[in-house]
């Protein structure tokens, strides 16, 4: 009898890992807002007209929903590290294009490659994290991608505040941080190799050639992985309608509604992010303890509010502040951050990235219909439009209330308590 074991090869640290790969949800965030914050500022240098807006917001968002229905496949047919090294480059390219667009044609296309190489990254990123990590760090690592998410925005903020007055280079200059960060953090990822989890999975860890069972994708609506996935779906797909408007618009909303300039709008979300830094840090410490559920509950309540109060009292300087705050509150503990936590635990490997890419794709389609015609919904009446995300909110934290008040097996429990019995059939060699 011979065995045969595989190269030892010394893992990355996973927080260098959390660091590179959580830099998409860095280029998610800043493309978002960063977009929402240039397409106001378009609107009076090379003359972006209302529908013009909507379209491009509205490409933006479908783009990363179709990004990470595509992409969250083939991380899990070829791999974490195949796909996250070419869709940083897509996304590389598309914010070169935006950043010297002129016209909408073009516009159009550079956000829709940034939306696809975006899109397609995240759930192979974020599965990355997860399978580099363990029980006692993941959650933290999770959550240090929601930070980088925030930074995100802080930089696009930034931008706008130092530089929002200048005209069309206030908004190339959001687009073209988007490219240069995203060709850096190219250059990092060649650092981080494929994930031990996707290479046992497939059988080549070993070095056998032999390909362990697979589970199918159809028990994501059908069979036992068919209850989380449903309800991450319907909890991230309708608070984010909310979010994405948040995002894309609350400029719009402070210049157009509120009736302040680009860099003031800009200057008062700059100084509310030390707040919203201090609430992610919170979420990171307590993500991996026995007490995370109360704090998501917390967070909804939060959530859902802030959006019912301009929708009750009207759009003024002192409720849209007052809209922001509960809203980086409640987003901290009641959003994404615990959504990506959730995700990969309560899928295994083999259909991992295909899962997160599945919610996150639905929840993008939604938002991008939404962002098509909120320009005018918000022309039309503002008060209605917040009253109706307020409900949609609601709606969805009670969905991942009721499905995870009782927390599902965690997933990467159950693959390590499988791997002794996979290593015995596919190691030993006569």
């Amino acid at each position: 009898m011979a065995t045969t074991t595989a190269p030892t090869r010394k893992a990355p640290n996973p927080w260098w890992v959390g660091l590179v790969c959580g830099m998409a949800s860095y280029i998610d965030a800043a493309a978002i807002v960063g977009t929402g914050i240039a397409l106001v500022i378009y609107q009076h240098t090379i003359g972006l007209d209302p529908g013009q807006i909507g379209w491009l917001s509205g490409a933006l968002t479908f783009f990363i929903a179709i990004g990470a229905l595509v992409g969250g496949k083939l991380g899990d047919t070829f791999g974490r590290r195949s796909v996250f090294v070419v869709t940083m480059g897509v996304i590389a390219v598309g914010g070169a294009l935006a950043t010297v667009a002129a016209s909408f044609p073009l516009l159009l296309v550079g956000v829709a490659l940034i939306g696809f190489g975006t899109g397609a990254d995240l759930p192979v990123s974020l599965a990355t994290i997860a399978e580099s990590s363990d029980d006692h760090n993941r959650g933290k690592i999770i959550g240090l991608s929601n930070m980088l998410w925030l930074v995100g925005i802080i930089s696009a903020v930034a931008i706008a505040t130092f530089f929002g007055g200048l005209g069309r280079l206030g908004g190339q200059l959001l687009f073209g941080q988007v490219a240069v960060v995203a060709a850096l953090v190219l250059i990092a990822r060649f650092s981080i190799p494929e994930t031990p989890s996707w290479l046992r999975a497939n059988g080549r860890e070993l070095g056998t050639g032999s390909t362990p069972a697979k589970i199918s994708v159809r028990e994501l609506v059908s069979g036992s992985y068919a209850r989380p996935f449903f309800g991450l779906l319907g909890f991230y797909a309708l608070t984010n309608l909310a979010a994405n408007t948040q995002g894309q618009f609350t400029t719009y909303l402070w210049v157009n509604v509120v009736g302040i300039d680009v860099q003031l709008a800009s200057l008062i979300g700059l100084l509310s992010f030390p707040v919203f830094i201090l609430f992610g840090l919170w979420f990171m410490k307590i993500v991996d303890g026995k007490h995370r559920f109360v704090y998501f509950t917390f967070g909804a309540i939060a959530y859902a509010a802030s959006y019912f109060i301009p929708a009750l009292l009207g759009f003024s300087f002192a409720t849209m502040l007052t809209y922001t705050l509960l809203n980086g509150i409640g987003g901290a503990f009641a959003f994404e951050g615990i959504m990506k936590v959730w995700t990969q635990e309560s899928f295994p490997t083999m259909i991992r990235s295909t899962a997160q890419g599945t919610i996150l794709a639905v929840a993008r389609f939604a938002a991008a219909l939404l962002a098509s015609v909120t320009p005018m919904l918000i022309n039309n009446g503002p008060q209605a439009l917040f009253a109706g995300l307020g409900a949609v909110v609601t709606v969805g934290v009670l969905i991942a209330w009721l499905v995870f008040h009782k927390a599902p097996r965690n997933q990467f429990a159950t693959e390590t308590e499988a791997i002794p019995a996979v290593t015995a059939s596919a190691v030993a060699q006569a």
